[in-house]
Formats: structure tokens, sequence, C-alpha cells
């Protein structure tokens, strides 16, 4: 018993461990240390990478001095964008743009449009140019009642037409593509409807009108375009021409159309006069003078469509103006005018599209606040008008 006992191997009163286990210890040891100092040498270079980074993928300064023409999309933000200023050469990388749109307050009121921009900008500098409204190109603004063509106006400045304007927008300092009112109007009075993107059922009446410029009149609606500048003259009418369509569809135009007894571009057509003769509030009132008038048969007689034919126009009209046979003159032929006299906005649409119930035949605008009385006679009429003639709203300029 005592000889097994001392077997035991004691040394200093402790009990000896086995050589294998302080060996293991000492090898899990070895391998934490390893995995710390490569976890710690990752994180060191990848720090450091972000910093060199970061001094790399900026430019400094607003640019080198050669222009490229960005267009932002309706829409868009700067986190969109920022990749194709980078492929453009504009931006030196994504990362310090999104850095620098982050600490501008003003980078989530982007607009859209067309932007003058300049190569190898610092990210902010591009940041800065993006909401510089100075650098975007101008806007093309199309007004209800606006025409092809300029009118002039007795006793008044020429009002620009739809041509001019748009040729104010790419004719800018700095432009190279500069598209003339001339230009417009030859693509507009020699292209195939179709090719500028008419539709379907306003093809016939545009072609019926020759090589009259103004044959694409009411098929460009009302609003504020983004003009690319960059584009010849048939590619932006066919751009604004197939926008505007577009546009009618949404409306169900032909379907309308239909209900009141009318072809689209008929539709059209007396939604221009609307446009033009109509204060707003009472769109949906004339539009049911109109059919009233068509259903009887009678002659519109509005002078809108009188001033649409002269080479000077006024809200009063003379008796010459009025028996000056048009296409237009309501008061010289039966029916609606050969085409629109102007652009319609999506307002006058609706309410040609959806008139008003009555039995009215007459209207007069009797003050210059734009009180405007319906009535079924015209006695009712002549006392409405003699209102008006006493008020001046209806005096010629002459």
């Amino acid at each position: 018993m005592t000889g097994k006992r001392h077997a035991r191997a004691t040394f200093k009163g402790r009990r000896m461990e086995p050589v294998y286990v302080k060996r293991r210890q000492r090898f899990i040891a070895v391998v934490i240390s390893a995995v710390i100092l490569l976890i710690g040498a990752t994180i060191y270079i990848g720090v450091a990478t972000s910093n060199h980074s970061s001094v790399v993928a900026d430019y400094e300064g607003s640019g080198n001095g050669t222009m490229q023409l960005v267009e932002i999309p309706e829409g868009s933000s700067m986190s969109e964008i920022g990749p194709e200023l980078v492929e453009r050469g504009i931006i030196a990388s994504n990362a310090s743009f999104q850095s620098a749109a982050a600490a501008n307050p003003g980078a989530a009121s982007i607009q859209p449009g067309f932007f003058r921009l300049q190569e190898q900008m610092s990210a902010a500098s591009a940041v800065s140019a993006l909401l510089d409204p100075a650098n975007q190109v101008d806007l093309l603004d199309i007004h209800g009642g606006a025409t092809l063509m300029d009118v002039t106006v007795v006793g008044g400045a020429t009002r620009l037409g739809i041509f001019s304007q748009i040729a104010q927008v790419t004719c800018t300092a700095g432009s190279t593509n500069c598209i003339t009112a001339q230009s417009l109007q030859q693509i507009a009075s020699t292209v195939a409807p179709a090719e500028l993107g008419v539709p379907q059922w306003a093809i016939a009446a545009v072609e019926s009108r020759g090589n009259d410029p103004k044959r694409l009149e009411g098929l460009i609606m009302p609003g504020r375009y983004v003009v690319n500048p960059e584009d010849d003259a048939r590619g932006i009418l066919r751009d604004l021409i197939t926008r505007s369509a577009t546009q009618f569809a949404d409306t169900d135009i032909e379907g309308r159309a239909r209900v009141i007894g009318l072809t689209p571009y008929e539709l059209l057509t007396a939604a221009s006069l609307i446009e033009r003769e109509a204060p707003a509030g009472d769109f949906d009132k004339v539009a049911r003078v109109i059919l009233n008038r068509l259903a009887l048969p009678m002659p519109l007689q509005f002078d809108s469509t009188v001033n649409y034919g002269l080479s000077e126009q006024e809200v009063a009209t003379t008796d010459e103006d009025r028996a000056t046979e048009t296409p237009w003159n309501t008061y010289a032929r039966d029916g609606l005018p050969a085409t629109p006299i102007a652009a319609a906005s999506l307002e006058a649409l609706h309410a040609m599209e959806n008139p008003a119930e009555g039995s009215w035949l007459y209207f007069v605008t009797i003050d210059s606040s734009g009180t405007t009385v319906f009535n079924d006679t015209f006695e009712q009429h002549q006392e409405d008008t003699r209102r008006a003639l006493e008020s001046g709203v209806l005096d010629s300029n002459r």
C-alpha cells in the first residue's frame, strides 16, 4: 500500500500535470494572438485604404473649363445621379459626391432639367452647381391660350408664340444648338404629321391645311417642359407633341368626344375657344354655349376666332374684321374654326368633355373684374352687352 502511494509522483507537494496539456494551452494562446494581430492588421489596412481613397477620389476646384450637359429626370435624387457624373468625368467618385450632398442642406430640393457642368469638379462644387439656377437650361413655359406664331397686340407689345419661346430657351449664351423660330416653322409645315407624333385622330385635319406652319396649332399642351438643347427642331417638336398626345389620351378625349357628338379634333378646337373666351370658373358654361349653338345650328360668333386670322389683335373687333372671311372666323362661317386657335389647358379640355347643364346661347363679360353673365335670349344679351360697353371692357384700342 505504501509503495503504491509513492508511485503517484509528487513534486514540492503539488501534483504534476501531463506534458501534453501544457503544450495544447500554449498552442491555443499562439492562435488567439495570431487572430488578434490579423484582425488588427485588417482594420488598419481598411482605415488606411479609406483615408487614401478619400484623398484621391475627389477633384479640386470648380472644373477644368470643359462643359457637359447633364439631365436630371423628374423624381431623381442626388443618390441616383452620382454614378453618371463619375462616368462622364465630372466628379471623381460617387462616395465623395454623396458626402458633399449630405453636407449641403439644399441637396434635397434639386430641380429636374438640363444643367451645364464642367468636367473634373470637386464633389462640393458639383452639388452647388446643380443647385444654382444659373447653370440650368431654361424651361419652356407654355401658358393656356398660347399660339404657335407671335401675336401683335393693338396698342401693346408682341406676344411671343411657342416657336419663338422654343428659340428663346435654346438660343442662349454658350449654346451651340440654337433652334430658330423659322426652322421650327419649316419643320411644322413640311414634315409628315405622324412623324411629329400627331395623334391618329388629328392627322387628316392637319394634312388638310397643306404647308401652313400653323397646322399644328393646339397640339402642344400648356405646361412647363424640359427641352433638350441638343435636339434639332424636328426632335423638339416631336417630343412636345408626343407628350401632349399622351395627356389628350389620359383625358379619354376620343370617348368623351363621342358622348358629346364631336370628333376628338373638334373637341380640341372647341376647348381652344374656351381657353381664349371664358374667364376662370366659367369654362364648363362656355362649353355648353358652344354645344347649344352647334346643335341649333347657330353661328358661334366668337371674336377670338376673328382675331386669330388678323395680323393685329385686340379684345374688340370691328365690323370689317368680322366680315373678313378666314378659315377661323366664326362670324363669316358656320360651325367650329378649321383648327384650334390656341393651346387649350387641361381645365378647358375637361370642361369641354364635361359641359355644364343649361340652355344658354349667349355670354358676355360685363366688367373689369371678369364678371360674366349667361342668358338664353338675344334681348337679354343686348342688355348685358350695353353694360359691358358702359364698363369699358369692350373698348377698342384702334
